[in-house]
């Protein structure tokens, strides 16, 4: 239970840390970590909302998971296709 809960608070510190730096300019939301921040906090509080039955809340970041992972797949490939020019 203990890890549980450890877990959903490390990814809503995670997820509002990305956004922090996001507002202050100091991480783009084109940048791997920002998108990589958000992946590792929604699957934070998916195992988190998971646990507790909060099916909404899980549902949601879940979805917001797959947006996270859509991003960087679309980072990485723009980076590859770029570097390989």
């Amino acid at each position: 239970m203990i890890l549980v809960e450890g877990v959903g608070w490390a990814g809503a510190v995670l997820i509002l840390l990305a956004y922090l730096l996001l507002s202050t300019g100091r991480l783009s939301g084109q940048s791997m970590l920002y998108q990589g921040m958000n992946v590792v906090g929604a699957a934070g509080f998916v195992v988190n909302g998971w646990w507790h039955r909060a099916l909404p809340s899980a549902t949601l970041n879940v979805i917001w998971l797959l947006i996270g992972a859509w991003a960087l797949w679309r980072i990485w490939k723009r980076s590859s296709s770029t570097s390989a020019i």
